[in-house]
């Protein structure tokens, strides 16, 4: 069928003084293959060349054409126009985690992005032309797609919302996106799991279960310092000094996400440097590895290899892995009936400790390498048994003061 065309003019005024006169539309109805409808159009400069383009905006009806022209004409207004674009959702994330993330961002972390996208955000969303991405498309997606289908956590969620959420916001930065679609989602909510530190009696039971195997002055450490696993397994010699019982941590050993991925050391969790003062039983400990490296690399002799200076290794030199610590500590918790405690948990027992011993929250915060003192005092704000008892004790001192009773707690 042979095409018509109607025109008809949307605004005989003149523009509005500081108005782009090139930004003023027109519109039109349409016959095509036999359905009509109309069109808004429009001009534009374009940024690279300077020429004025024609785009259009359609409508199945003439309302509905002259309120989408209306929208973009406001935009060119307001300068805050996008052209069009045709790349989808898929495409801006290869783009956004080649230019922007793979740069800047720890190996671990950059394989956890890539993942997320390739896994999940991408088969649901990848083929969304990213200037039409909703927020309710988005919110479909977590809600059917990664909570009710694949049954992921809220936690595992809220992460690639995250992940999703700031690869919009690039697109914002750099002019694809009028505004961030992510922004008006809702996410499921997260409930805190409870830590789940090691009481005093557990402590010595789990001293006394450690005696003796390979792994003994790890757990040690990592219980008397707070260290997270990373650190401990990437802490090297010169980052101890032996006479001020300081140990400075500014790296952690870590293993990329990719199947088969290699261990190496990169920054710590937060990217800052902290340096902190040990208990002398702590540099003890640490004189006694050196020395018990020492024989290590005389029985190995030209097999030992120990280029990054660790301090905690395997027979040859070598670094130790996550998993190898891991399994040991659970099988050692395992035995003692503590089959939820985590080796996380070895850190968390570290701060109860010093809290109930009087440590100042402000210097906890510094030793744990945590951003804030008050998201420290967010995590451990809950009491150890010992610590619900001694203010038990406090309050029942307080009434027989106030009531006139003879205390019987002294």
């Amino acid at each position: 069928m042979p095409r018509t065309k109607k025109k008809i003019t949307a605004q005989n005024k003149k523009p509005e003084p500081g108005r782009n006169a090139n930004g003023m539309g027109s519109l039109r109805q349409i016959t095509r293959k036999g359905k009509e409808y109309w069109e808004g159009r429009y001009s534009v400069k374009d940024q690279l060349t300077g020429k004025n383009i024609q785009r259009s905006v359609y409508g199945k009806t003439k309302a509905e054409a002259s309120k989408n022209l209306s929208k973009v004409l406001l935009t060119i207004d307001e300068g805050t126009y996008v052209a069009p674009s045709k790349q989808t959702l898929g495409e801006w994330l290869d783009i956004w985690l080649d230019t922007y993330i793979t740069p800047s961002v720890k190996p671990y972390t950059l394989d956890s992005y890539t993942s997320a996208c390739k896994n999940h955000i991408k088969p649901s969303l990848g083929a969304v032309k990213l200037s039409t991405l909703s927020a309710l498309q988005i919110q479909q997606f977590y809600n059917r797609v990664l909570l009710r289908d694949k049954k992921l956590s809220p936690k595992t969620i809220k992460n690639i919302h995250g992940i999703l959420h700031r690869a919009l916001a690039q697109a914002v930065r750099i002019g694809n996106l009028h505004h961030n679609p992510a922004d008006a989602c809702d996410l499921p909510k997260i409930y805190k799991k409870d830590i789940t530190p090691l009481e005093q009696d557990d402590v010595e039971k789990f001293l006394k279960a450690i005696q003796g195997t390979p792994f003994e002055c790890i757990y040690q450490v990592t219980l008397f310092t707070g260290m997270r696993q990373g650190e401990v397994l990437g802490l090297t010699w010169d980052c101890v000094d032996f006479e001020k019982n300081t140990l400075y941590i500014n790296k952690q050993l870590q293993k990329s996400q990719k199947v088969g991925g290699t261990y190496q050391l990169v920054p710590t969790k937060n990217g800052k440097s902290r340096l902190i003062t040990v208990a002398a039983s702590v540099t003890k400990l640490l004189r006694k590895q050196k020395s018990q490296q020492a024989q290590d690399q005389l029985l190995a002799g030209p097999a030992w290899n120990n280029t990054d200076n660790l301090i905690f290794t395997n027979q040859t030199g070598g670094h130790l892995t996550h998993v190898t610590i891991y399994k040991h500590f659970k099988k050692t918790v395992r035995n003692l009936g503590l089959d939820h405690i985590r080796f996380h948990d070895l850190r968390h027992s570290y701060a109860v400790a010093m809290i109930e011993n009087g440590e100042d929250i402000k210097t906890l915060q510094e030793n744990l390498g945590h951003a804030t003192a008050s998201f420290t005092m967010d995590i451990y704000a809950h009491a150890s048994r010992k610590m619900r008892q001694q203010s038990a004790d406090r309050m029942e001192q307080y009434i027989q003061r106030v009531s006139g009773q003879k205390s019987e707690l002294g």
